[in-house]
Formats: C-alpha cells, structure tokens, sequence
C-alpha cells in the first residue's frame, strides 16, 4: 500500500525547462539591447552549452557567459539580462495543469507528500512558494541535505528516515530516468515516470503517466 508519494520538482511539478528557456531568451534579448554585439540564437547555444558544463542552477551563468563572449563582464549588459531573466521567470513559476487539484486529493487520502530534489533549499522553497504549493508537503529534501544528487542512495535514505516510512510504501514520481526512476528502484521504493516532463524519456518504471492527473488512477 501506498503511504507516501515523492515528487521530483523541476519538470515534474513546475515546468522548470519552459521557464529557463524563456527567461533566457529575455536575459539575451536585454543584453543584446544593451550593446552585447552577438546573434540571438548564437547567444543562446553558448549559454546553454555553459549551463551543460555547469548545472542549470549555476549561480553566475551569465558572468561567465560575458567572459566568454566579451573576454570580460559588462556590468550594465549583465544587469539589463539579469533584470529580465528575474522578471520573465516570475511569471513563468506555475505548476502544471490540476497539480494543486491532485495534490489536495492525495492529501485527503491520507497520503503523506513530500519532495526529493536536487536543486538548492532555497530555490527550491522559492518555486513552492511562488505555486502556493509550499503549505502541501510534509518533508522536502534538497541537495544541500544530502550533498549527493540522485541517483545516489544518500538522498533517498535521507527521506525514508524523515517520512519514517518503509520503500515500498512510498511511489517516486520523477521526469529523469537515470537520476529519479533509478535512484527510487535501487531504494526498493516503487516508481513513476512523469513523461509529461520529459517527452523523449524513456523508464522501466512501475508507472508512466502523461498528466499529473492521471495519479489518481495509480494511487486510489
């Protein structure tokens, strides 16, 4: 029986890649009209290849962005594109279609809820909060509990202990096969692959679902 459910954050409950690819664009975009002399799409395929070097949470991506284009930081590029990445992704922090819906029904069933993620504490309360999610989950782990990013064993151990809760009682619901799905199997939890998140994924999970609404089939 099913105890508690474990969510991913990013592309599982908010749709972290829409949101940073946007905001990116409007970071470029800022900067380009602020004197940055480069082609938008050029822009972009550097910024994102830093970002793969690093992690998509890389606080000074685009210090490190200008250094590379510039050989230097422009301090008036850099705060025209930090102004517009904060004001475009602030708008862009909404979780998917019927989460909240779902998330009320799994806690009126007793379900316990929690978060497992590999972002930072604080960025991840900040998009919980910024979708009124925060008030639904009993326990959230980040990397900064652990210091393991999935699939290592270490953050999935950590919640266990916190939700005080045997593996197979708990579903880990997840957009990354190698990181959440397998993370979660070799944890003895059961597992569901959030494809809504992640169109070209493919997981040998117990489940798979194409909306996050279609969890109440799963957990009845």
């Amino acid at each position: 029986m099913i105890k508690a459910v474990i969510f991913d954050l990013d592309n599982t409950l908010v749709d972290f890649m829409k949101m940073k690819m946007a905001s990116c664009d409007a970071a470029i975009t800022a900067m380009i009209g602020a004197g940055l002399n480069i082609e938008r799409k050029k822009a972009l395929d550097i910024l994102f290849e830093i970002y793969s070097k690093y992690t998509l949470e890389e606080k000074t991506i685009f210090q490190k962005f200008l250094k590379k284009v510039e050989g230097k930081v422009n301090y008036r590029i850099l705060a025209s594109g930090i102004v517009a990445y904060r004001k475009v992704r602030s708008g862009f922090l909404d979780p998917y279609p019927g989460t909240d819906y779902v998330l009320l029904k799994l806690k009126n069933k007793g379900i316990k809820l929690a978060i497992l993620t590999d972002a930072p504490k604080l960025k991840a309360w900040i998009r919980l909060a910024s979708m009124n999610l925060s008030n639904f989950f009993d326990v959230v782990v980040t990397l900064e509990d652990s210091k393991k990013p999935k699939p290592h064993p270490k953050p999935f151990k950590i919640i266990l202990k916190k939700l005080n809760l045997e593996p197979q009682e708990c579903l880990m619901v997840g957009d990354m096969p190698e990181r959440d799905i397998k993370g979660a199997k070799k944890a003895g939890m059961k597992t569901c692959f959030a494809k809504y998140g992640n169109n070209a994924g493919k997981a040998k999970a117990n489940y798979t679902i194409k909306d996050i609404r279609d969890l109440l089939n799963i957990i009845k």
